[in-house]
């Protein structure tokens, strides 16, 4: 069982906001608790945000819960009914996200109707904001998120397992239902990898240095993610053609081979380079190989292309998908790799990636 960080401040922001609500004599401290479940977010920005949104909503969830006691009382039908109205506005106003808040602020004064009922409705309010305050401060001073080294982690370890069976499949070694399965799990993985991105890419600066800096990174990082995606869309091909490459003649088998095993180490190589790992410079060679290879390969294919006959015509065409996403592959690592060698050549001190190693945080 692993323990993030994100899982280990949810506790302490329950724990922290019952202690602050008991210490203050406040009523039902328990509600300061629930709140801070609902302010955790996934990032130091999103945190800014939830004070100012939920602080709101949760305005708007006591105005009405006092509003509907006083003028209907608290009958189950009258509390539903706030309930009802509230969404409807919270949804005119574009602050669906955070009507969960405003309904356990409008369930939690309006279970009280006695004669000091506006000062019950002032005390539950403010413990619910104190679970508010408790968690936001807690997300943005107390273990911050580090998306810069989560998003590198995740696109070198996706991009590490399709390297895999990339090089399984080019040697025949790989079960094709085992990498159909891989194949899904993969598609997942970019979802959450796009998902990290977002979220690094949200993250403020106050500096306008910083920004600077930020957006070089950026762009890195969008490039990476183009070429992981591209390096998966050509694994695809490789399993979705395994037939018809086995009918090919196998000097173009062996060039196909030959260009994705340079392009597979040439993005590890790349990948390493990032983070300070590998010189900062491609060796001559390296690139030289690989534009060689891609040049030499559709060559061949067009050569072996025209050599067969007009029955074979779209085991060809489909084959031509596979060699278009190899070029496509080669062509977002040499970009990938000037933008690597622009990004650590210029503005040194501005452009480190702050990359950990990899651990839960």
């Amino acid at each position: 069982m692993k323990l993030g960080a994100r899982i280990i401040k949810t506790g302490i922001a329950i724990t922290l906001a019952i202690y602050i609500a008991s210490l203050f004599n406040l009523p039902s401290p328990v509600f300061a608790g629930i709140s801070a479940v609902f302010a955790l977010q996934p990032s130091v920005y999103r945190s800014y945000q939830t004070i100012l949104e939920q602080f709101q909503a949760n305005v708007l969830g006591a105005v009405f819960a006092v509003i509907f006691t006083l003028t209907f009382g608290n009958s189950p039908v009258i509390i539903g009914l706030t309930c009802v109205v509230v969404i409807a506005l919270a949804l005119r106003f574009h602050m669906g996200a955070d009507v969960a808040i405003a309904l356990v602020t409008i369930i939690s004064i309006m279970e009280y109707a006695g004669e000091d009922f506006l000062q019950f409705a002032l005390l539950r309010f403010a413990t619910i904001m104190v679970g508010l305050i408790c968690a936001s401060i807690l997300n943005i001073i107390f273990l911050p998120p580090k998306y810069e080294t989560k998003l590198y982690h995740n696109i070198a370890e996706n991009t590490e397992e399709i390297i895999k069976w990339i090089r399984l499949s080019i040697r025949q070694a790989s079960d094709h239902t085992a990498l159909k399965e891989e194949i899904t799990k993969l598609k997942e993985d970019h979802i959450k990898l796009r998902y990290f991105y977002l979220l690094y890419k949200e993250e403020r600066s106050y500096f306008r240095r910083s920004n600077t800096a930020k957006a070089r990174k950026l762009v890195l990082f969008r490039q990476m993610i183009s070429t992981t995606n591209r390096s998966f869309e050509t694994l695809k091909y490789l399993n979705r053609l395994e037939n018809q490459l086995h009918h090919v003649p196998e000097d173009l088998q062996e060039m196909i081979k030959n260009e994705l095993d340079c392009l597979v180490t040439y993005h590890e190589q790349i990948l390493l380079k990032c983070i300070g790992k590998v010189k900062n410079q491609t060796p001559s060679n390296v690139l030289e190989e690989v534009k060689k290879n891609k040049l030499l390969l559709m060559s061949k294919f067009m050569e072996c292309r025209e050599e067969n006959d007009e029955e074979s015509y779209s085991r060809w065409i489909q084959l031509m998908k596979l060699i278009s996403s190899i070029t496509d592959y080669s062509d977002k690592l040499e970009h990938l790799d000037l933008l690597v060698e622009s990004f650590l050549k210029y503005h040194k001190d501005e452009n480190e990636l702050h990359i950990e190693d990899k651990k839960e945080h």
